[in-house]
């Protein structure tokens, strides 16, 4: 029911790291099962669950931390493409994943929680732990500023015309 989004979720919250995704999902769900997280009914579960699985993935991170300060490891290679996906889809999502990284953490959360989760507003900033104001100002700021990005790329949009006219 909600595993992919979450564990889709879990990997944005762990720096798109698959395996440390994994853990903290993990987690996450015993933390469910045995209490420690309570589903009180003020929001609806899956905005509940996100939160659980962010302030996971939070915890790990400050753990992790404290166990290898001042060690430098390698990043983990990122996830190769799915074999089937076409180039033109693959240079799209590429594309869009480098706007995207190129975003402050506050717009990144909440345009993939409202786009890619299909949580409302208010729903994405329980989730994250702000404000309502703050998280339609992180929102309106990451739309903007990701448009302004694929325009200066000179990106083509769904008709086929660049946006930015300088790059024909």
């Amino acid at each position: 029911m909600l595993h992919p989004e979450s564990f889709g979720w879990a990997r944005r919250c762990c720096a798109d790291d698959p395996q440390q995704a994994e853990d903290v999902l993990h987690t996450a769900y015993l933390k469910v099962l045995d209490g420690r997280a309570r589903y009180d009914g003020r929001a609806s579960f899956k905005t509940w669950l996100f939160a659980v699985i962010r302030m996971t993935a939070a915890g790990v991170r400050r753990w992790r931390w404290l166990r290898v300060v001042g060690v430098d490891r390698p990043a983990r290679p990122r996830e190769a493409a799915a074999a089937d996906e076409s180039l033109e889809q693959a240079e799209t999502s590429q594309w869009f994943r480098q706007a995207l990284a190129s975003l402050p953490r506050r717009q990144r959360e909440v345009l993939q929680l409202v786009f890619y989760h299909d949580l409302s507003l208010p729903e994405a900033a329980e989730v994250m732990g702000v404000a309502l104001g703050s998280a339609r100002t992180h929102y309106e700021r990451g739309k903007r500023a990701l448009r302004e990005w694929l325009e200066q790329a000179g990106v083509e949009d769904e008709i086929g015309r660049y946006r930015n006219p300088e790059a024909v």
